[in-house]
């Protein structure tokens, strides 16, 4: 449990990260803005990070016209009635983030009283070591919170609960994770259309 100091402190990180936040359509029009321009957001500008960007920019404009709710996920967002802000730390070259973020605007489009928010990692970086995963800065990152008092009630990411799983089975087989295996983890999310993220998302909701 945090202590008095730690949580104005973690509120305060949020405010001054919200400042500077986009809206989802914004960042999707940054996101294919780089990648025309052969650019990637972060402070990372290497080639291999373009084509990640110019990838993403692809992929996501599939997912924002492709993914489908399940029957039962549908049912489980109209029980929700309860405001929460969302805020999600990103860059535009992450794979993980690809079919993630598009799951999270389409949620809070389903669910009007959900309010997404987009900040940049390497411009937020008192945020992301805060939020850090098992000590690593790892994006998508996403942060729950009552949007009136920034008090955070839980955090998702990087990556849903399946892949989640795939990924840590494979480090401790293999010691990290290759090219390879994240090729197999875009294939697998495609397989999933996406259900995996909404259920995470949705339960996360659920247990606010």
């Amino acid at each position: 449990m945090k202590n008095i100091d730690e949580n104005i402190k973690e509120k305060a990180l949020i405010a001054k990260a919200l400042e500077n936040a986009c809206e989802y359509k914004d960042y999707r029009i940054l996101v294919d803005k780089l990648a025309t321009e052969g650019k990637t957001t972060g402070t990372d500008q290497k080639i291999s990070l373009v084509e990640y960007t110019q990838l993403n920019s692809r992929r996501m404009k599939r997912w924002d016209k492709t993914f489908r709710f399940s029957e039962d996920s549908l049912e489980e967002l109209k029980k929700l009635h309860k405001p929460a802000l969302w805020l999600v730390i990103t860059e535009s070259w992450c794979g993980d983030a690809a079919p993630s973020l598009p799951i999270m605007n389409k949620i809070s489009q389903e669910n009007n009283k959900i309010n997404l928010k987009v900040v940049l990692r390497d411009e937020n970086e008192e945020l992301i070591k805060h939020f850090n995963t098992n000590g690593a800065l790892s994006i998508p990152k996403l942060i729950m919170m009552d949007p009136t008092s920034l008090e955070v009630l839980n955090t998702w990411g990087p990556r849903p609960s399946t892949a989640t799983q795939m990924a840590q089975e494979f480090k401790e087989a293999h010691g990290s994770l290759t090219a390879d295996f994240k090729e197999n983890l875009q294939q697998w999310y495609n397989k999933d259309k996406g259900q995996n993220i909404s259920e995470d998302l949705i339960n996360l909701l659920a247990l606010e």
